[in-house]
């Protein structure tokens, strides 16, 4: 049975000008960057002026902070039905990059440089959460029986980024191994590092993930 819309027309409208405003923002951290974000430059191209774009966002800390949340939100909802389906570590790997490569510009504000002078609220670390709590699940899905390191030790009492998960210190290091390089070779892609290398960036992507599998029970990298 179909949810029946209970908005106002009011709010339906409020609802669509938000979406718009946050799509003419996408657009202008694609060309200018996050740094360079301005609503009264977006008002301009919405026709609108700048305090009747305020009345939409207050700020534009606000504006960020949604676009950050949508983000996370479509990231962790990717992986989440990936996981449902089954996914193993190395499938997940795929979807992320999968997803990243599909929005670059989303990635690029959730993995990389930090806009100056912005704080996200708790709401966006419990969705960034999410997404880690997958990796760990994953991660500790597979076998090891590797000695424990100098930093699995170091992890058993550093672990506040896991946000409860029960995850041995062995299978936390792997989680991080895993998230370092995987997002190492992102960053690079998707910043356009490899441009003019020569070489196909998903065969280097393809490589890592088989070399942190490799290493996983043997007390390599991985592990």
């Amino acid at each position: 049975m179909a949810k029946t819309d209970t908005k106002t027309p009011r709010e339906r409208y409020r609802t669509q000008v938000r979406a718009e405003i946050k799509e003419h923002a996408w657009e202008q951290i694609a060309t200018t960057g996050a740094t360079a974000l301005s609503l009264n430059a977006i008002a301009k191209q919405m026709g609108m002026s700048g305090p009747a774009l305020y009345r939409y966002y207050a700020s534009r800390d606000e504006l960020i902070t949604e676009l950050i949340r949508d983000a996370y939100r479509s990231l962790a909802d990717t992986l989440h039905s990936a996981s449902l389906a089954g996914a193993d570590l190395t499938v997940l790997a795929h979807a992320v990059r999968g997803w990243a490569l599909a929005h670059p510009q989303r990635y690029l504000l959730i993995y990389g440089t930090p806009v100056p002078g912005y704080h996200a609220p708790d709401a966006i670390t419990l969705i960034s959460s999410e997404i880690m709590a997958i990796l760990l699940d994953a991660c500790a899905a597979l076998p090891s029986d590797s000695p424990a390191t100098p930093f699995d030790a170091h992890l058993a009492d550093r672990r506040d980024w896991a946000d409860g998960h029960p995850a041995p210190p062995a299978v936390l290091h792997r989680a991080l191994s895993f998230w370092t390089r995987l997002h190492g070779v992102l960053s690079l892609e998707l910043a356009g590092h490899f441009t003019g290398m020569g070489f196909d960036p998903a065969l280097l992507f393809a490589a890592e993930l088989d070399d942190l599998s490799a290493h996983r029970g043997d007390g390599g990298p991985g592990d």
